[in-house]
């Protein structure tokens, strides 16, 4: 079989990404990269068109760069706090999630809305304490940002027993009772 050489002029799965200069199969190429305008043909002008690609894509990337540096900024400096139900044995009932920190995020800056997989959990919070979480941002920008997980016990007096289950007790005379 044939092969071609071509530029790609947007990512293509595993083949390479934008401006990436591949060997592919010329029926690949015809029928699927050229009609959906993902790769051109090698040539002298398509090089000339290259490294145009190129210099867009570094104006581009320094761009989303400073952005996500500047969102960082702002990140870095939230401090989230999440009070969890303790039990008998200061035992934490639930966890913390990277949705929930990143859900706690957006509630707090208004903003930044992250998507839960740019925070860095390797597996849920279960336990108090004060933690550093890594959030990326982009490719080259991570921040940490600090989490506080506190333990609130549960007010057992503020219990109270349902209207139906205190009659049906009295009418029993208590019968239900151990």
């Amino acid at each position: 079989m044939a092969n071609t050489r071509v530029i790609l002029t947007e990512s293509v799965g595993s083949i390479g990404v934008e401006g990436d200069i591949v060997k592919v199969r010329r029926g690949y190429a015809r029928n699927f990269l050229f009609p959906r305008g993902k790769a051109l043909e090698l040539t002298p002008s398509s090089l000339q068109q290259l490294n145009y690609l190129k210099a867009e894509r570094a104006k581009r990337e320094a761009r989303e760069i400073a952005a996500a540096e500047e969102l960082g900024n702002s990140i870095s400096r939230l401090r989230l706090t999440f009070e969890l139900e303790v039990g008998k044995g200061g035992r934490v009932f639930g966890s913390v999630t990277a949705k929930d920190i990143a859900d706690k995020i957006l509630s707090e800056s208004r903003s930044v809305a992250l998507p839960r997989h740019a925070v860095s959990l390797e597996k849920p919070i279960k336990e108090s304490g004060d933690y550093k979480v890594q959030v990326k941002l982009h490719s080259r920008v991570a921040v940490y940002l600090s989490v506080s997980v506190k333990g609130v016990k549960k007010d057992v007096q503020s219990e109270t027993i349902p209207a139906f289950h205190v009659e049906s007790l009295v009418k029993n005379n208590g019968s239900n009772l151990e």
